[in-house]
């Protein structure tokens, strides 16, 4: 199987070669020559066989939109678009649209595991037809972690489903975070009794009722700085979170814990000291690169 991949960042980088290791043959494009394997797009259209599977992994908005427009015009009939990105699921409907006109196939793939994709495998939530879904199931198989499918990959639903999944996904990660780093606090508030905070996260990774790969996580970055004296309390926030907000208002979901999560990183952007914030910066970056400020 050969596939194209647009946008070779932390992401799609580690991608090609997870899929390179699966017996995938990969041509990636990427505005940085110093990582693409062609020139641009047309050029890679042309070295992909019929029925050509070109997966995009570039930021979401208008970049992925622009990309979109630009693959509409380079492939044909019956070739497919998987959008790989954390673009809003209403995004799908217009790029469905706009492809489906010429003929071209969509999936949307939700695509969670960070810069730990490439060794662990990636959580993958898709949408779009049936059909379509499985002309891309061997490269869903190459991504997702080793196992059975159904604990890693899920055929959500139809178009936008995929990325409407990773949304919640995400917004029930910020609150997972969230609880982290207040417990973090709280026991750093209490040095006099608890000696070893970094040592308490660690024995909770087995047996407890909490363990999770984010504590997994949260262990690191105490490992590597238990005092986390070194990362500012700054936390940004990347658009998901604020949109499961919105579905649910839409929908009258009450989410006191997700919305909660969300304005305390609103909160930290006025004030960069808290404890509880440099846990959550910390986590971000652990599992996602995600940039921090320095203290």
């Amino acid at each position: 199987m050969h596939i194209g991949l647009v946008g070779l960042g932390k992401m799609g980088n580690n991608m090609r070669a997870r899929l390179r290791d699966s017996g995938i043959e990969v041509t990636g494009y990427d505005a940085n020559p110093a990582v693409s394997d062609v020139a641009s797009l047309a050029e890679l259209a042309s070295t992909l066989p019929a029925p050509r599977i070109v997966w995009v992994m570039v930021p979401a908005g208008d970049i992925t939109a622009g990309v979109i427009e630009e693959l509409s015009k380079e492939l044909s009939e019956g070739d497919l678009v998987i959008d790989g990105g954390n673009s809003k699921f209403t995004s799908d409907f217009a790029n469905e649209k706009l492809l489906g006109g010429k003929g071209i196939k969509y999936v949307d793939a939700g695509v969670s595991g960070g810069v730990w994709g490439k060794d662990n495998g990636y959580g993958l939530m898709v949408g779009g037809s049936a059909e379509n879904v499985a002309m891309a199931q061997p490269v869903f198989d190459a991504l997702r972690p080793e196992g059975p499918r159904e604990e890693g990959f899920v055929h959500a639903g139809d178009t936008g489903a995929g990325h409407y999944a990773k949304m919640v996904h995400n917004g029930i990660e910020y609150a997972i975070m969230q609880a982290y780093g207040e417990g973090y606090e709280l026991l750093e508030a209490r040095s006099d009794l608890i000696k070893d905070v970094t040592g308490t996260f660690k024995a909770w990774q087995r047996g407890t009722v909490v363990r999770s790969w984010l504590l997994e996580l949260m262990v690191l970055a105490l490992e590597a700085d238990p005092k986390l004296a070194e990362i500012s309390g700054y936390v940004e926030d990347s658009g998901e979170g604020r949109w499961t907000l919105e579905e649910a208002i839409n929908h009258a979901v009450p989410m006191p814990a997700i919305s909660a999560s969300i304005f305390a990183r609103f909160v930290s952007r006025q004030g960069e000291g808290s404890p509880t914030m440099k846990a959550v910066a910390a986590l971000r970056n652990q599992f996602g690169g995600h940039a921090v400020k320095k203290a």
